[in-house]
């Protein structure tokens, strides 16, 4: 299986974004997908997961209540919508699948996507 999110830029603060992440090849549908973010200078940080069979979300308490993420079966593609952006939300954010429906431990997941970059400004 292979990902590929895109979707980042630079947005003000109080903006939004919505990062997709495209599935291709062969994918196995019990698998879950998360996003994880990387800021310069920071550990990676889980940002949410989502079961892809029932389509069940989870987050991280630094973006609860602000980012959502979705999935479309039919176009294999995961979102991550990016509401009321902050500064410190700035990071290089990835896409990411494994075998465990819901992980917040990157180490869970086998098959990463290349990072797409988020600048929020102030």
């Amino acid at each position: 299986v292979q990902l590929q999110a895109s979707g980042g830029g630079l947005v003000p603060a109080g903006g939004y974004l919505r990062l997709p992440c495209v599935i291709s090849g062969h994918m196995i549908s019990s698998y879950g997908f998360g996003w994880f973010r990387q800021a310069p200078g920071k550990e990676r940080e889980f940002v949410g997961a989502i079961t892809w069979r029932e389509g069940k979300t989870y987050y991280g308490d630094s973006v609860k209540g602000r980012f959502t993420m979705s999935r479309d079966v039919p176009k294999k593609t995961v979102y991550l919508q990016m509401n009321s952006l902050k500064p410190e939300d700035t990071a290089v954010y990835s896409c990411a699948t494994g075998p465990r429906e819901v992980s917040r431990w990157y180490s869970e997941y086998d098959f990463w996507g290349q990072g797409t970059l988020v600048t929020v400004s102030s």
